[in-house]
């Protein structure tokens, strides 16, 4: 597609977009003129970098709180990396991230009408403002190395999370305009000032969370012996229903000799670790949580200076994480004993490299959890070894207990929606509307 052509306006739909009674000059400027160049000049390509200015009048509840999305200031990042440094190298982390990381930024603009510009831009349907981003254009458009690829099973041997298998859920069934515009992320005063706003995606209490939508099957009370022997307080709810998702080794800030910047990663792999919880607060109790290799490494901005990371090990370098690759059945779900006494699951000192274990001592677990002094080697039923005899212990105080033999988690049901799909499948060919389609070659930037 030429460059221009990711500007053409589709006139029709324009005219049936509320939108269009606003002329084009009032939002980004330039000249009413029949000649091009004339026309082009002090014209504004994204008005609604400033939110309020371009969008505010009609969006009042909405456009005022841009700056507190972290969508637009990227504050979860100054976060992290000004803790790894002392307060007189964080100039260098923003030029650093101005020169490499400040093209992320989303604006109004890049979720509701084009393309993000980090992705090289480009209008979604004509210049008419769609309510809900595209999925497959938008939102993982940017963040697709991670959360795409693991939402839709791109990974050899993994399955799609569970969420769009048999749900058919799109980013905005969990993250709500709240969390995309800023106004979840702040708490706001009688008077009407702000108090407080988050600098970090974790910050605060969970949203979207497990509960908001399986709130009757989580904890004691749910009936599930496994919900019920490990409480809301011990494992994060991925520790048992994620699978093995990327983990990402230094991130090098490169610049070629024409001074373009880019970015070049060590190296990626696929990894499940459960490391001990480095954000325990009321909001994430758990002891056990996922934990996930973020790109971070001491030199990562050696381009602007010596040692700017000063204090790289004040945190760890797996960090929290929330893999978007659910399943119902997983590995760990198979037996107690395959998380109990099975360090291959766990975040242990072997797994790091000797230069991140004083880095991560707040995550590392030195071995995994032992099976409680009462329990007795009861194998799944219908396994090999299975005797119907076996009564296991009765589950105790012990939150790590385990499950009775008859758990009927054991054996999925017969109309388990993680089974094998029918040859019918109406999942196995998308449909026409399938928000992870390609979309048409007519649109591609």
């Amino acid at each position: 597609m030429e460059v221009w052509e990711k500007v053409l306006i589709d006139p029709e739909a324009m005219l049936e977009d509320v939108h269009s009674y606003i002329s084009c000059i009032d939002c980004h400027g330039g000249q009413n003129l029949a000649d091009k160049v004339a026309a082009h000049m002090g014209m504004v390509r994204d008005p609604s970098l400033d939110a309020n200015a371009s969008c505010g009048s009609c969006h009042p509840n909405i456009a005022p709180f841009q700056e507190y999305s972290l969508h637009n200031n990227l504050a979860g990042y100054d976060t992290v990396l000004y803790e790894r440094a002392t307060p007189e190298n964080h100039p260098l982390i923003e030029e650093g991230q101005r020169y490499h990381c400040d093209s992320c930024h989303t604006t109004c603009g890049q979720c509701h009408v084009s393309q993000p510009t980090s992705v090289g831009g480009g209008l979604i349907d004509g210049h008419t403002f769609n309510r809900t981003p595209s999925m497959s254009r938008q939102c993982t458009a940017c963040h697709g190395s991670r959360v795409k690829d693991e939402y839709t099973g791109a990974h050899e041997g993994y399955s799609a999370d569970v969420h769009l298998r048999v749900g058919r859920m799109v980013c905005t069934d969990c993250h709500t305009g709240g969390d995309m515009h800023g106004t979840d992320y702040i708490t706001v005063a009688e008077d009407g000032t702000i108090e407080a706003a988050h600098d970090h995606r974790y910050d605060g209490a969970q949203g979207p969370s497990c509960e908001d939508c399986h709130q009757d099957v989580v904890g004691i009370g749910s009936g599930n012996p496994y919900h019920e022997a490990h409480g809301t307080e011990i494992l994060q709810c991925q520790v048992c229903h994620s699978v093995s998702y990327i983990n990402c080794y230094d991130c090098h800030l490169e610049r070629t000799e024409d001074d373009r910047t880019y970015f070049r990663l060590e190296h990626e792999e696929l990894g499940f670790y459960i490391g001990r919880n480095p954000r325990r607060t009321t909001d994430r109790p758990y002891r056990f949580v996922t934990v996930r290799h973020v790109p971070v490494y001491p030199e990562l901005f050696r381009l602007y200076g010596e040692d700017v990371l000063n204090e790289f090990d004040n945190l760890p370098t797996f960090t929290y994480a929330t893999p978007h690759n659910i399943q119902l059945h997983t590995p760990q779900t198979e037996s107690c004993e395959s998380c109990h006494t099975n360090d291959r699951v766990f975040l242990t000192p072997d797994k790091l490299r000797p230069q991140e274990l004083l880095a991560n001592q707040s995550v590392i677990v030195l071995s995994a959890p032992p099976l409680p002094e009462e329990y007795q080697l009861v194998a799944v039923p219908g396994s090999a070894g299975w005797d119907t005899s076996q009564q296991p212990p009765t589950l105790g105080q012990d939150p790590l207990a385990v499950p009775p033999a008859d758990d009927p988690l054991a054996v999925p049901p017969a109309d388990d929606p993680l089974a094998v799909p029918p040859a019918d499948d109406p999942l196995a060919v998308p449909p026409a509307d399938d928000p992870l389609a390609v979309p048409p070659a007519a649109q591609q930037p």
